[in-house]
């Protein structure tokens, strides 16, 4: 793997860079509970290993080319006080680890634990050799949550791949021995890939949709009995379900099914849709489907269902 992509997965992987920095603030000061405070693109001023440990720290997330949106962004630094050069992330990491080029960046895949990303292909196959209008594609992300800026696009095939894949396996099973949702929900914040079924984005946020995919994500959470309600939603005579597969914690669902965007926006439906679950099946969805960047965590579920439709693509 070359330098240039081993970069952008480290980026893709660490919300810009940013937690490279807490990393090593944290290291520095273990006694300190919150060492970096990250609000919209700029954090507070931290304290500084460089500048004996003075609040000088300024530390922000830019694009490479601010005239261009589409450029890579990364996290920068600089001193308040000037005590050392103003740089980016991968800067800052070589002057503390004293590493650098293919060196440094092995020693923080390794320090951060972060994942080999060149096997996530999904053995796409052909579905990416031809160019077929009416596939929808929606923004593939990697973890974690904060992180907000897409991997890449891709489709309903894609995803039933990687659920029914590997990928998502040994964190799917280990999710499911935690004790309690408030454990649950930081690991799934943390450690599992998402996507948006509704749309691919330039930055994961309703202002930053570049194009709608038709679909929208109907989430079920805390269900009595997940197999009941899966088979129902198959047989379901007004949506035709495009890929369905229960959540990482295993007691709920994603429901995956097309919308007609002439007729009504994708709020609209979503309303129209939640009246309909709870008088049909007698359960309550999740509100948050409502945003067009809902944020879908992408567990392993080998009996996942996706409409045979695509099978043949």
């Amino acid at each position: 793997m070359d330098a240039t992509t081993m970069t952008e997965q480290i980026l893709a992987q660490t919300n810009y860079g940013i937690d490279i920095y807490a990393h090593i603030l944290k290291t520095c000061y273990p006694e300190e509970d919150v060492v970096l405070s990250l609000s919209k693109r700029e954090c507070k001023l931290c304290r500084n290993p460089f500048n004996e440990g003075k609040r000088t720290l300024y530390v922000w997330i830019e694009k490479s080319d601010i005239c261009n949106s589409l450029s890579p962004e990364k996290a920068c630094h600089n001193d308040i006080e000037n005590k050392m050069i103003a740089g980016d992330v991968f800067s800052f990491a070589e002057m503390f680890y004293k590493k650098s080029g293919d060196e440094l960046l092995n020693f923080l895949k390794k320090e951060l634990n972060l994942r080999d990303v060149k096997n996530f292909n999904f053995n796409f196959g052909k579905i990416h050799q031809k160019k077929v209008c009416g596939i929808p594609k929606f923004s593939f992300f990697l973890a974690p949550v904060v992180n907000t800026r897409p991997y890449k696009s891709i489709t309903l095939l894609d995803a039933y791949r990687y659920i029914t894949g590997k990928f998502a396996r040994e964190r799917t099973e280990a999710l499911r021995q935690l004790g309690t949702a408030r454990e649950r929900s930081s690991q799934k914040a943390s450690k599992f890939d998402y996507c948006t079924f509704s749309g691919t984005f330039n930055t994961r946020s309703d202002k930053m949709l570049v194009e709608h995919s038709g679909l929208i994500c109907i989430d079920f959470d805390h269900l009595e009995n997940v197999e009941t309600l899966f088979s129902k939603l198959l047989d379901d005579e007004y949506f035709d379900t495009q890929l369905l597969f229960r959540s990482p914690s295993g007691d709920g669902l994603k429901w995956v099914i097309p919308i007609d965007l002439q007729k009504c926006d994708h709020q609209q439906y979503f309303k129209a849709i939640e009246v309909y679950i709870r008088e049909t099946y007698g359960v309550q969805i999740d509100k948050s489907g409502k945003d067009v960047s809902r944020a879908c965590f992408l567990p392993y579920d080998p009996k996942a269902y996706i409409n045979e439709k695509y099978l043949g693509e």
